[in-house]
């Protein structure tokens, strides 16, 4: 390097980058809700308010899990009575069926017992 060169190079200077004059969004809410007390952190007399809002916060996030779980439970339950309907049903008509004289008469065949012929009659016991 010449000297020449190292003459030039010691004239260059550091050149500062201009902001533009819109700024960010986060600037422009600082500047409309004049946040300059937040400098050196979150004043003690706002603890109660943001303890207050986070616990608000909290119970909405458990409140809305909690019934989110309540309605799958629900509707768990109505498949289930669903279910048990139909085997109400069914296992109903099959009875049912199975009580029918005729289908009572066929049982009866398998085991040797005859259907009367006469007509039942009503026992009366003087004394």
């Amino acid at each position: 390097m010449s000297l020449r060169n190292y003459k030039e190079m010691s004239g260059n200077t550091y050149k500062m980058k201009q902001r533009s004059s819109g700024g960010s969004f986060f600037s422009w809410i600082e500047k409309s809700l004049r946040l300059d007390s937040f400098d050196q952190g979150i004043p003690l007399h706002f603890m109660p308010h943001l303890l207050f809002l986070a616990f608000l916060l909290i119970f909405y996030i458990g409140n809305k899990h909690f019934a989110e779980k309540t309605i799958r439970n629900i509707n768990n339950i109505e498949t289930e009575v669903e279910d048990l309907r139909a085997d109400y049903t069914t296992l109903k008509a099959d009875y049912m069926f199975a009580s029918k004289l005729s289908e009572v008469a066929k049982r009866a065949r398998r085991l040797n017992l005859v259907e009367g012929k006469e007509p039942p009659f009503k026992i009366v016991i003087e004394e």
